[in-house]
Formats: C-alpha cells, structure tokens, sequence
C-alpha cells in the first residue's frame, strides 16, 4: 500500500510525523511525503527536521504565497502530476491549509481515497478561509480521523456517513508529548534572558487581531496594562512587529517582552512554564489544555470548543476588559481546571494506522 502525505505549513508536519511513525511499523505500507511548498518558512531547515523527529519531504512542489485562488489552483495543478506519477493507494491530509483542499479536490476527480487527519472542526464562521477548506476537505474524504466527539456531530450533521467518521483523538498532541522531555532539557538556557519566576505567554497572529489599527493599538493597551501585574513574552511575528512600527507603540516602560519568534521547542518549553497564555491560535488552545495552563483566546469563535467545554481555554473575543478582568481572576488562583479529554493521550497515530490497515483490507 502506497501512502502519499501531504503537507503545506509547518503545523502539518508536526501533525504528519507521528502519522508516519506509526505506520512506518506496518509492513506492507511504503510512504511519501509531499510538501506544496504552500508556506515558505526559512526556519524549515535541517535543524527543524532533526530537533522535533521530523521526516524531510520527499518532494517538494514549491508554490510559495499568493492569493487564496491562485494558490490552491497552482497546488491542484503541481499535485496532479505527482498523483499520476506516483499513483497512491491513499492519501493523507492534514488540519485546514490551502494544501489540504486542493490535493482532496484532485484526489476527488482521480478518484483517489483520501483521508483527513483533524477533520470535523468548525468554526461555524465562513469568513474564515480555514472553515471553507475543512467544510469542502469532509464533503469529499474518505476517511475522516476526528479528535473530539463534537468533531463527529458536526459530521454527522452534515449528512456525513457514520462509516467514515473515526474518532482517534489529536495527533497534535502526540507530538506534544513526544516533544515535552525535550522542550524541558532546553528550559534552563531558554530561562535565563527572562530571570521571570511567573510570567504570561502571548501569541497573536490573526488578521482580524493584528491588520486593523484600531483592533492592534486595543490589544496592545491591554497588554500593556496586563504586564504591570504580570510579565508577558510575547514572540511576535515580523509582520505584526511592523504593524507596531508604524503606530508608533513603545512598550519601553512596561513589562511586555517583544521577541523574535522562537522554534516550537523554546516555544513549548514556555508553555509549559506560563501562568496564563493569551493567543489566537487553535493549536496552543489544544496544547494548553493537555499542559493545564490557562488559556484566554482573542477570538469571536473558536473550532475547538473542546478545550472551553473541557479544558482550560476561555473565549474572550475582543473585548479587553474581558480579557483583563480574566487575567485578574487566574492571578487570584480561581481559575478551571480542565479535564482530561478523550483520546488525547499521545496514542492517536497508532489508532489511524490500525484504522487504515483496517480499511486497507476492507477496500
């Protein structure tokens, strides 16, 4: 059996690894993996490969950035070759990139299976690119791996066959548990700029937070405010370093901690260590949730509402006084918990090997 991975950020690698671990202890399967090349990431060195386990590509089709339309048409058109040369038995997708759509569409007309690693998450928001690209991904896969139980009623609800839907759990956090003793090893070093005994983690990326001046310079104030009662390092991407630049924020006499984005180790080596977190990314709501850290989410909705039903995340929206009157509420020690969730346990790649070896005998 011929497996085709394809990937087309970073987040999908460290989703496809375990993947490919797992079944790299079937016999009868052999494995490819394909990089579109969707997000061009100059950290995607050797090093990046070697420190989280991770197989390098064995093609790499090299679209680069563009619009929406025009990206996913140049993968359609790059993977159909690769897909003819290489006439997989199955292939695999990942999470909710540009990527993940268009290889599931030219898979549709080849008449290809293909399966959806993290399929039924929903945001219930169709401004979001993300949710078009998981709406259509399920509408047309064979075989839909899910992480929680609200992933399967969205499914279900949608008049996706019950035969298809398997729920394994999140491989993202079987990289998470893979990686942790090592993000640990690197605490020390990762530690010492800060000397900060308690501290808060910040991660916003999204355009709706970071592209619109008003909605930055709101965000920012509050963050301000925050870092008087608790150290914030916020890792902050190029982009949304510029944005600042050009409002003329100083954040000199606070005690936000602006930094260059770090590798996903340092990252999780932090995570693990915060007192709360602040983002807008789904996947830290997840890891967050597995870790026990709090989380407040800078978001009107969330795909993940697992981690809110749950998990330690709470949804904030854009409302800072919302957001800091949280803050004061964990600093209290009155925060949740959160509970374990179901299947995320670190076996979730093991159980879609068996499941496709499983279909595999059936097909």
């Amino acid at each position: 059996m011929h497996i085709l991975h394809v990937v087309g950020a970073r987040p999908n690698f460290m989703k496809a690894a375990p993947v490919m671990r797992a079944l790299a202890s079937c016999d009868s399967v052999r494995q490819t993996l394909v990089h579109t090349g969707q997000h061009y990431d100059t950290n995607m060195s050797e090093v990046f490969f070697q420190q989280l386990d991770i197989p390098e590509p064995d093609i790499n089709l090299e679209v680069g950035s563009g619009s929406h339309a025009w990206q996913t048409a140049q993968i359609m058109s790059s993977f159909e070759s690769v897909a003819l040369d290489s006439k997989p038995d199955l292939v695999l997708v990942y999470g909710d990139v540009n990527s993940t759509v268009a290889t599931a569409l030219v898979c549709a007309k080849m008449l290809i299976p293909v399966g959806h690693v993290e399929a039924g998450l929903r945001s219930f928001d169709r401004t979001m690119p993300e949710e078009i690209n998981r709406l259509l991904t399920d509408q047309i896969a064979d075989l839909l791996f899910t992480p929680s139980s609200d992933a399967d009623e969205n499914l279900l609800r949608e008049g996706v066959s019950s035969e298809k839907i398997h729920l394994v759990g999140n491989v993202m956090i079987d990289t998470l548990v893979h990686l942790v003793p090592k993000a640990l090893d690197r605490w020390s070093a990762q530690h010492s700029p800060w000397k900060l005994e308690r501290f808060g983690l910040v991660t916003l990326h999204r355009p709706s937070n970071v592209d619109h001046p008003d909605q930055i310079s709101s965000i920012i104030n509050a963050l301000i405010d925050i870092s008087h009662q608790l150290p914030l390092i916020f890792p902050i991407h190029p982009r949304t370093r510029q944005r600042l630049e050009d409002l003329k924020f100083s954040t000199q006499n606070s005690r936000l901690h602006l930094t260059d984005p770090l590798s996903y180790l340092d990252f999780l080596a932090l995570q693990c260590h915060a007192t709360l977190v602040i983002t807008d990314s789904g996947g830290i709501q997840e890891e967050t949730t597995y870790l026990g850290v709090p989380c407040l989410t800078v978001r009107q909705n969330t795909e993940r509402p697992v981690t809110i039903t749950l998990g330690t995340n709470i949804l904030v929206g854009q409302d800072m006084r919302r957001l800091k009157a949280e803050v004061r509420q964990i600093l209290s020690g009155d925060w949740k918990q959160g509970q374990k969730i179901p299947f995320w346990d670190g076996q979730t790649a093991r159980r879609i090997a068996e499941t496709i070896v499983s279909w595999q005998f059936r097909s």
